[in-house]
């Protein structure tokens, strides 16, 4: 369920964008540890260290879905998961894989959120046009997060671009609001939903001073996807890879919104 949203005061803003610094400089931290041999769950231990280092917290460790609650740092989905794919002991990064590093934090009583995936050595062209064309569609969707617009501005830019270039968008998971929750109001699709199905999805206008956490999802297959038995790892049901990347931008009246979480 997602939390009720505000209006972020500057104060707000202040304390999100601190929370999303540190999210940055995990995920950069953690990039430059990706390569072959390395651990899944090694990342994750990385990550967390530092994130208490910097006074914070990391927003995705005890988060509670039902009866399920994730037990780390990170969510580091390798190749074809999708999403929400847990650190493991046993799961060694390879040359040619594609690793996505999704990562918040919570400090000051605000939430910060940012994912990137990143290449492990050297990896195959339709997975190098894959991160291009998700990262792309990211910053196109970004483009259009002003107060002039409403969510279906913002999804349908994603969508677009993304089936533009032949792949597929993840119906499942979505874009949302972020501040003093993880995840709030409003919901951001990377499609626009069929029209008996709006109602899950509001079009809603983008209020200024708000926090969103966009983030595409693409499949360089169909959309389909299957959860593991784990009850968190999302992935793509014809085993091709999936990508994803997320900023967390503050909405703006006119001028495009302020990204909080572009690399330093």
């Amino acid at each position: 369920m997602l939390g009720v949203p505000a209006i972020k005061v500057k104060n707000a803003i202040d304390y999100i964008e601190e929370s999303c610094r540190i999210v940055v400089d995990t995920i950069e931290l953690v990039g430059k540890n990706v390569k072959p041999g390395v651990t899944t769950y090694e990342l994750d231990k990385l990550a967390e260290d530092f994130i208490v280092s910097r006074g914070a917290e990391p927003s995705f460790k005890g988060y509670q879905v039902k009866n399920l609650v994730y037990q780390y740092s990170l969510c580091i989905s390798v190749n074809d998961e999708v999403v929400h794919g847990l650190p493991n002991k046993k799961r060694i990064l390879q040359e040619g894989d594609i690793v996505s590093i999704d990562c918040g934090a919570y400090k000051n009583g605000y939430h910060g959120d940012s994912a990137f995936t990143f290449a492990v050595g050297l990896i195959s062209e339709e997975k190098k046009k894959l991160l291009q064309v998700t990262h792309e569609a990211l910053m196109l969707g970004v483009e259009q997060a002003t107060g002039r617009n409403k969510v279906y501005s913002i999804s349908g830019a994603i969508q677009r671009y993304v089936e533009k270039n032949g792949f597929s968008l993840v119906r499942e998971l979505v874009g949302h609001g972020v501040g003093e929750h993880l995840h709030e109001d409003p919901s951001i699709p990377n499609f626009i939903p069929p029209l008996l199905h709006r109602d899950q999805y509001p079009n809603t206008r983008l209020q200024v001073g708000r926090a969103l956490a966009i983030e595409p999802m693409v499949n360089a297959g169909k959309l389909k996807v299957v959860s593991d038995p784990d009850g968190w790892t999302i992935r793509t049901a014809d085993g091709k890879p999936s990508a994803h990347f997320e900023h967390t931008v503050v909405v703006q009246e006119k001028d495009p919104p302020i990204i909080l979480t572009l690399p330093n």
